[in-house]
């Protein structure tokens, strides 16, 4: 193609947008995530360059190819692991991946613990993630300073060789909490250089967790009386004030025991009658019988 054919092309950006059926999953993102908008925003950003960098390439517009390695930091339960999962959907639908697939590991599924025995263990993990995404949690627990024996090293030298040399074939994305994740960074410079797309998810409100734990009842075909929103509501302010609060997760413990005591409620009723509400509803005294009201 001539210059001035590449010149008189004509690409219909809505046309190529659709063709993808990226906006399939930034729908999802909307519908199954309560929340996280600046999350949300910052992968439609990303999903963004890399239509236009698959454009420009079709004009053979040269530029340098976008960073595709990421970082996802934030508390747990904040969806990080849910969010990549669409990431590597949108990187196949776009071309950048062969595969959608996403491999999740941690530091025991890399490193070996003799001499010898991370090698061959990092390099099967990156076999099997080959095509696809990588995604490593709590990726800090790779670097151990303090550990002249320990062989994270070992396994990070390796991801470095393959998120530069094969970048083309396999995406990583390293997660953990933010304060972690800057440190590690800090100490692998090679290693911050080569992630360029940092997203950062925040905490859940309680009005949001209230929202996530009706979902979650509904998934379950449970529902909560009319004056148990207003209990839960204030179970999830005085839960994200304790110690290992994991958000989504912690709310998932705790529908968990509430169903648990709405049986036993259930049970020690006797003889009576049960109606599908009776079954179905998850009372305030269900949710008020948590160690957190006595407390």
């Amino acid at each position: 193609m001539t210059t001035k054919q590449t010149e008189d092309t004509l690409l219909n950006l809505k046309e190529e947008y659709d063709n993808t059926k990226i906006q399939e999953i930034i729908d999802e993102l909307e519908q199954e995530l309560i929340g996280l908008k600046p999350v949300k925003t910052r992968i439609r950003e990303i999903a963004a360059l890399l239509l236009i960098d698959r454009l420009r390439n079709r004009l053979h517009l040269v530029s340098g190819s976008p960073g595709l390695h990421m970082s996802f930091t934030g508390s747990p339960g904040t969806g990080k692991t849910t969010v990549a999962m669409k990431m590597a959907d949108i990187l196949h639908r776009l071309k950048y991946i062969r595969k959608g697939h996403l491999l999740t590991v941690t530091r025991d599924d890399l490193v070996g613990q003799y001499i010898g025995h991370t090698a061959p263990k990092t390099k099967e993990v990156l076999k099997q993630a080959m095509g696809g995404v990588l995604f490593i949690d709590e990726a800090y627990y790779l670097y151990k300073p303090d550990n002249e024996r320990d062989y994270g090293a070992e396994a990070i030298e390796i991801l470095l060789q393959v998120m530069e040399n094969q970048r083309d074939d396999i995406v990583v994305i390293f997660a953990g909490y933010k304060d972690k994740m800057d440190k590690f960074y800090e100490s692998n410079p090679g290693l911050s250089s080569r992630v360029t797309n940092h997203v950062d998810f925040p905490n859940y409100t309680a009005k949001e967790l209230l929202q996530i734990a009706k979902l979650m009842l509904e998934e379950q075909q449970y529902k909560f009386a009319d004056d148990a929103d207003q209990v839960l509501l204030e179970y999830a302010d005085r839960r994200m004030k304790q110690p290992h609060f994991a958000n989504a997760r912690s709310m998932r413990n705790a529908i968990d025991r509430s169903r648990m005591r709405q049986a036993n409620r259930i049970f020690s009723s006797g003889d009576k009658i049960l109606t599908k509400a009776d079954l179905t509803t998850i009372q305030s005294e269900d949710i008020l019988k948590s160690r957190l009201f006595s407390q």
